[in-house]
């Protein structure tokens, strides 16, 4: 395999660990909404535990992409998450996403678009 054949291989890893990485963001702030009868179990309970667990898998998967993907480009696609997570959290929490937000996430997935291909 050719070495673009090959960055394109690590980009999409990168940016499914972005996607793993949103969903951890969302278990996140599922834990964060419910009331705890101690503000211990606000920090240990199982969603914040299996959340900042498949954070860190995500980021040692996004490190491991760095070994091809050059720094500037990583910036670049890390940028993806911020996509991820409003539409999951659109879908999954029923959040508000303001026309803002929107012309922002066309804005990030241009950029994302136009540097990784």
């Amino acid at each position: 395999m050719d070495a673009s054949g090959m960055l394109r291989i690590y980009i999409a890893i990168f940016i499914s660990a972005s996607l793993i990485s949103a969903f951890s963001q969302i278990l996140l702030k599922t834990a964060a909404r419910k009331k705890y009868s101690s503000w211990i179990y606000e920090y240990l309970n199982v969603r914040v535990i299996v959340a900042y667990f498949i954070f860190f898998v995500a980021t040692l998967i996004t490190v491991y992409c760095y070994k091809i993907i050059p720094l500037s480009l990583g910036a670049m696609l890390e940028a993806s998450g911020y996509v991820f997570v409003t539409v999951l959290g659109r879908l999954i929490l029923k959040e508000r996403v303001s026309k803002q937000k929107i012309l922002g996430m066309a804005l990030v997935i241009l950029g994302v678009v136009t540097v990784a291909f």
